[in-house]
């Protein structure tokens, strides 16, 4: 059901994938799938972000941040730290709270040694930028 909802999301059929996205909620909260249901969480901010509901978005990745910290899945972690710190500063303009967000994500990557450590060090650079003007 999740794969089917971003299939949906990815297509612009947003309200069959937000369906689908809630329908896979349910079924994960059911089986006590946390590691799903963070992802899930993920996703559906994602797409209240790109339609521009922010505040909603936002409530969502802290949402999915509290169930992979609750299971210790950093990678999860680091992208819910990385979209929040994102959408923080460039919806919200709180630029100290997304820059510690966005920090937290790169000290995980750099961790893990991934090479989306990078990606994170540039939105640092720019919400900086941003931060300064």
């Amino acid at each position: 059901m999740h794969q089917l909802a971003g299939i949906y999301a990815d297509q612009g059929e947003v309200a069959k994938a937000i369906a689908l996205y809630e329908q896979s909620l349910e079924l994960e909260e059911k089986i006590g799938n946390v590691q799903g249901k963070a992802a899930t969480l993920h996703q559906v901010a994602g797409i209240y972000a790109d339609q521009g509901e922010i505040a909603k978005a936002i409530a969502l990745y802290e949402q999915s941040l509290e169930l992979e910290e609750k299971i210790g899945n950093v990678q999860g972690k680091a992208a819910s730290f990385a979209m929040l710190g994102l959408w923080l500063a460039d919806k919200k303009r709180d630029f100290d709270k997304a820059l510690n967000y966005l920090q937290q994500s790169l000290d995980i990557l750099q961790h893990l040694r991934s090479p989306e450590a990078n990606k994170v060090r540039e939105i640092i650079a720019r919400v900086q930028q941003m931060a300064g003007n």
